[in-house]
C-alpha cells in the first residue's frame, strides 16, 4: 500500500508494523518508513509511524573496528587510510578521509585576554582536514579576503579602545587564515553539509557524523530494522563516524526515501539513540514523544523546481513579521500551503515587501516560538514539507517579496532526546562545558564559537537555507547574548564603550559573526542580514572588510520599550522630545530596522500597543453599529499616530508583527497543560486550547468593525513609503518638537510630516518650516473617515509655501493640525510616478464620520534640530 503527503509517494510494507527482536537478522532492505497526512477542520500535520524499537533498550555492545571499504566499490566509497595527504588535495575517489596532522593556530598578537575554558583537542581539530570533498564542479562565487580594517576612519571614537578592536580583527583574520589553509576557503568550509549527514553519490550514501564522545556508533533505521548491529560505524581519529551504504542490487538507495533513521552511540553516558546533526527533515509520530530523523531524498522528477528568481533587495524595507503555524483565523496550525495561498497576497496588498518568518528551525517545543531549535537544518514539519516550504518562497518571489528566515545561532534547545544537546554523551560537544553553556533564563544550551567544527556547523546553516530554500537573508535572533559572556543578563547598557570593549565580551562570538556575515555577503550580495542587539554594540553595522561586525540593520528594540513606558504614563505626562530623542538615537552610517511592537510584545504577559490603549473597551465597542467611546477613539488615534512616526523617524527599515497592522485583540497564548515548577508551584495551562494562537485576520477584514480602519491606514502608510521612499531619504530635517502644543514637525525628502499628540487642542493656520519653495498636498491623514477618522481636513485643499525663515527653515506654509492626528504633505512638483497600481478598500458610504472635536487656536512656540548635517 502507499500513502501520500501532498507529492510525496512512499511505499509501505505491512510487515514493518510487527516485527519483533528476532527481526535484527532479517534483511535490512525489507522495512521501510511511511508519512502519513492528517487534515481535518483544524488542523493539517505529518506523522510518521510508531517505533517500532524501544529507544531505552540495554545496552548494546557495538564493534569499534576500522573498515576498509574495497576501490571496487566504485565512486561514492568511503575509505579510511593512514596515508598523509596535504587538505589541498582533491581525490578523484570522492569523499575519502585522509589522516592530516592537525597544526595549531597562530596567533602572534599579544593581548592579554580572558581565559577560555580548555576544549579538548580532538574537538578543536578541523574536521576538513581529514575530509577531501567531493568532486563537484567550481562554484564562481567567491568570498572576499579580509580588508585593512578601516574603521577608525569611520568612528574617531573608537580609537581609544584600539587594542581590544585590533585583536578582535586579528582573531577573524586568522581564522580566515586559518580556513584558507586548512579548508581550501570559506565558500568550501561554508558547504559542510556536503560532507557531514547523508551524502548521496551515484554508487550509495555516505553518512557522516562529528561524535568525539562516543565510544561506538551505528546508523539505524527503518531500513535496516533498527538493528544496532547492521550497520557498524568507523571512527577516524578525531572523531568522525562513517559508513557507506552501496545502491541495492536494482540500484535504488539503500536508505528509502522517507525512511526514519537515527545513530545509536555508547556514549560516556550510556547508550544514546539521537536524531542525526546535519537531518534535513524530522517528524513527530502520533502518540510518541520524541521525534524521528527522516531521510528526506525524493526522485528528482518530485522535487520542487524553483520557478522565479529572487526578487532585488529594496532600498527600505518594510518587513512583515510572520509565524507559520498561528498564521490561520482559525484555533489549528497552519501549513506552509495555506501561508503562501492565503497570507502572502495578504502582504502583497498591504504594501510590504519582506517577510521575515520565524519557527522554520524545527523545534520540538511548539511553545517556544520557534526559538528552542532541535534540528538546525530541518524546517518545521508541522507546517508541512521541505518542498511546502519551497512552494511558498517560490511564490513570495513571484510576488516580489523578500522572504528572511529568523536564524537561531545564539543558542539551542537542551532537549536531549531530539538535539543537540549531550548528542555523543558529553557535556561540551557543540557547547561550551559547565555553567557557561547553560542560559538560566532561556534554559538552553550556549555554542562555544571557538571550536572548530561549531564554526563548520553553524556557517554551513546559515548558507543551507540561502542555497537549498532561497531565503533572501536573517533577522539573527539573540545576538545580544552572544557578543557577551553576560549575556546582557541584568546589564543595563549607557553607551559608554567600555560596556562594549573588555573582558566580558565574547570574542569568539563576534569573530563568528563577522565571519557569517562575510560569507553570506560575498557569496550573496544582494541578501539582507538583520542582527537583535539591544545593547548597541558600536561596530555592528559597519562592514566586515572595515574591522565592523557586518550586519546590514540592527534591529531597533529600544523603540518598543519606549512606547510601552510612555503609554503607562497619562497623556500629559508625554514629552515630544523623549520621543524624538527615542526614535532618532542611531549611529551615523547605522541603518536599523524600527518597530512600534513584535511578536514579543504580543505574547501572554505583556500586552499589543492596542491593548494597552483601549484595553477590554476592545470587547465591546469595535462594532460600527454601536457608539464608540472616549478610550476607542483615542486608541485608534494614537495607534495610527505611533506607527506613522515610528516608520517615519525610527529606521531605513520597519517591523509589524502579522495582525498588529489592525490592532488584533488580545495575546499570544500557545497550547499548553498545567506546569509543576520544582518547587511545587504550578502554573495553569490553557488546556492545550489554540484559541489565543492564532491570528483573526477577519476582524481586519469586516467591514463593519473598526479594526478595518486601522488595517487601511497601514496599507496606506506602507504603500506612501513604496511611493515616496521616505524611510531612506537622505534628507531629514526635525523643525518642531513644541511640549506646550504637543506637536512634532519633521521633513523627510520632499514630504512633510505633522504630528498633533494634543488630547483636546487643534490648531487652526499652525505655521510648518519646509526647506523646498512650491505647492503641497496631503498623502495621508490619519483623520480620513477610511481609516476610522473624523474627516476633519479636506484633501483638495492646497498648501502654498512663503519665503521667510521659519522654524530654521527657509520658507513655511499653514495648515490646520486637529488633535491627535497624523498628517504628510507632499510636494506636488516632485511628485514621483505611481510604483503599483493597488487601490484602498473603501468602508461603506452608510458610515458616517463623527463630528470634529472642538479646536483650539495656538501660536506654536518654534524649536528645531536638524539631522542631515
Amino acid at each position: 500500500m502507499v500513502y501520500s503527503v501532498s507529492d510525496l509517494r512512499l511505499p509501505c510494507s505491512p510487515s514493518v508494523y510487527s516485527f519483533n527482536q528476532s527481526s535484527f537478522n532479517a534483511s535490512r532492505r525489507s522495512s521501510s518508513f511511511s508519512l502519513l497526512l492528517k487534515k481535518d477542520l483544524f488542523s493539517r500535520k505529518i506523522f510518521a509511524q510508531k517505533s517500532s524499537y524501544d529507544s531505552d533498550s540495554s545496552p548494546l555492545t557495538v564493534a569499534s573496528k576500522k573498515v576498509l571499504v574495497p576501490d571496487d566499490q566504485g565512486e561514492g566509497a568511503s575509505s579510511l587510510t593512514d596515508e598523509l595527504k596535504s587538505p589541498s588535495t582533491i581525490s578523484d575517489d570522492p569523499q575519502v578521509i585522509h589522516d592530516v596532522e592537525s597544526e595549531e593556530m597562530e596567533d602572534d598578537t599579544e593581548i592579554e585576554v580572558e581565559e577560555q575554558e580548555s576544549v579538548p583537542k580532538e574537538l578543536s581539530t578541523p574536521l576538513n582536514r581529514k575530509i577531501i570533498t567531493e568532486k563537484s564542479e567550481a562554484k564562481p562565487r567567491t568570498i572576499p579576503p579580509p580588508g585593512i580594517g578601516q574603521i577608525y576612519e569611520i568612528d574617531p571614537s573608537l580609537l581609544g579602545f584600539r587594542q581590544h578592536l585590533d585583536y578582535r580583527y586579528a582573531q577573524y583574520k586568522r581564522m580566515r587564515e586559518e580556513i584558507d589553509k586548512y579548508e581550501g576557503g570559506l565558500e568550501v568550509f561554508s558547504r559542510g553539509y556536503e560532507k557531514l549527514g547523508f551524502v548521496r553519490s551515484e554508487m550509495g550514501i555516505t553518512y557522516r557524523e562529528w561524535a568525539p564522545g562516543a565510544k561506538s556508533a551505528a546508523l539505524i533505521g527503518d531500513f535496516n530494522n533498527w538493528n544496532p548491529n547492521a550497520d557498524i560505524m568507523n571512527r577516524n581519529e578525531f572523531g568522525v563516524w562513517e559508513i557507506f551504504l552501496p545502491n541495492n542490487a536494482d540500484g535504488s538507495p539503500a536508505i528509502p526515501h522517507g525512511s526514519r533513521v537515527k545513530i545509536r552511540m555508547e556514549t560516556p553516558s550510556g547508550i544514546k539513540d539521537s536524531i542525526p546533526a546535519w537531518i534535513k527533515f524530522s517528524v513527530q509520530a502520533p502518540g510518541e514523544i520524541p521525534y524521528n530523523g527522516i531521510y528526506y531524498d525524493p526522485p528528482e522528477e518530485e522535487k520542487y523546481v524553483f520557478k522565479h528568481p529572487r526578487p532585488k533587495r529594496p532600498k527600505s524595507l518594510r518587513i512583515y513579521e510572520s509565524h507559520v503555524g498561528m498564521s490561520s483565523p482559525e484555533p489549528m496550525i497552519n501549513t506552509y500551503a495555506n501561508f503562501r495561498d492565503d497570507v502572502l497576497p495578504r502582504i502583497k496588498r498591504l504594501g510590504y515587501n519582506a517577510v521575515q518568518i520565524m519557527a522554520i528551525q524545527e523545534h520540538s517545543y511548539y511553545a517556544s516560538f520557534g526559538y528552542h531549535v532541535t534540528n538546525f537544518f530541518a524546517p518545521s514539519s508541522r507546517f508541512g514539507t521541505p518542498d511546502d516550504l519551497k512552494s511558498l518562497i517560490d511564490k513570495a518571489h513571484e510576488l516580489g517579496i523578500l522572504v528572511l528566515m529568523d536564524i537561531v545561532h545564539s543558542h539551542a534547545s537542551n532537549n536531549v532526546l531530539d538535539g543537540l544537546n549531550m548528542f555523543d554523551g558529553t557535556d561540551g560537544h557543540y557547547f561550551h562545558m559547565g555553567s557557561r553553556g547553560q542560559h538560566s533564563v532561556w534554559d538552553s544550551r550556549l555554542f562555544n564559537y571557538g571550536s572548530w567544527e561549531v564554526l563548520r556547523y553553524l556557517l554551513s546553516n546559515a548558507r543551507w537555507w540561502l542555497e537549498e530554500y532561497k531565503f533572501d537573508g536573517y533577522r539573527f535572533d539573540g545576538v545580544t547574548s552572544m557578543m557577551y559572556i553576560h549575556h546582557g543578563l541584568q546589564v543595563g547598557f549607557t553607551g559608554n564603550y567600555n560596556e562594549y570593549f573588555g573582558y566580558a565580551t565574547d570574542v569568539d562570538a563576534v569573530v563568528y559573526l563577522m565571519l557569517v556575515n562575510d560569507m553570506i555577503h560575498g557569496l550573496y550580495p544582494e541578501a539582507v542580514t538583520i542582527g537583535e542587539d539591544v545593547s548597541g554594540m558600536p561596530t555592528f553595522c559597519i562592514p566586515v572588510q572595515d574591522g565592523g561586525v557586518g550586519f546590514d540593520y540592527r534591529l531597533h528594540m529600544a523603540i518598543a520599550d519606549k512606547w510601552i513606558e510612555i503609554l503607562k504614563k497619562r497623556d500629559e505626562d508625554w514629552k515630544m522630545g523623549d520621543i524624538v530623542h527615542t526614535l532618532t538615537n542611531r549611529r551615523w552610517m547605522e541603518k536599523c530596522v524600527a518597530y512600534a511592537e513584535s511578536h514579543d510584545q504580543a505574547l501572554v504577559g505583556d500586552k499589543t500597543i492596542a491593548f494597552w490603549l483601549m484595553d477590554k473597551d476592545m470587547y465591546e465597542f469595535m462594532a460600527l453599529d454601536r457608539p464608540s467611546t472616549a478610550l476607542i477613539d483615542r486608541g485608534i488615534a494614537l495607534h495610527k499616530m505611533i506607527r506613522l512616526i515610528t516608520m517615519g523617524l525610527g529606521g531605513e527599515g520597519y517591523l509589524n508583527f502579522m495582525g498588529n497592522e489592525f490592532g488584533h485583540p488580545e495575546w499570544i497564548d500557545f497550547p499548553r497543560g498545567d506546569q509543576c515548577l520544582p518547587n511545587g508551584v504550578v502554573i495553569t495551562g490553557n488546556g492545550y486550547s489554540y484559541d489565543k494562537c492564532r491570528r483573526r485576520f477577519d476582524l481586519g477584514d469586516a467591514d463593519y468593525l473598526r479594526y478595518r480602519g486601522m488595517q487601511e491606514f497601514d496599507q496606506a502608510m506602507q504603500h506612501v513609503e513604496e511611493k515616496y521612499g521616505f524611510m531612506t531619504s537622505e534628507h531629514t530635517y526635525i523643525s518642531r518638537k513644541d511640549e506646550k502644543d504637543r506637536v512634532i514637525v519633521f521633513e523627510k525628502g520632499n514630504l512633510v510630516f505633522v504630528f498633533n499628540f494634543h488630547w483636546n487642542n487643534s490648531y487652526f493656520d499652525y505655521r510648518v518650516g519646509c526647506a523646498k519653495p512650491g505647492k503641497y498636498k496631503i498623502v495621508l491623514d490619519s483623520d480620513d473617515p477610511l481609516f476610522g477618522g473624523f474627516g476633519r481636513l479636506d484633501h483638495n485643499a492646497e498648501y502654498f509655501s512663503f519665503e521667510g525663515w521659519y522654524g530654521d527653515r527657509p520658507r513655511s506654509f499653514m495648515v490646520y493640525a486637529p488633535n491627535r492626528t497624523a498628517v504628510v504633505y507632499a510636494l506636488v512638483e516632485d511628485e514621483p510616478k505611481v510604483v503599483n497600481d493597488l487601490e484602498l478598500v473603501e468602508i461603506p458610504e452608510t458610515v458616517k464620520p463623527a463630528a470634529a472635536e472642538p479646536v483650539k487656536e495656538s501660536e506654536p512656540d518654534e524649536e528645531s534640530e536638524p539631522l542631515d548635517s
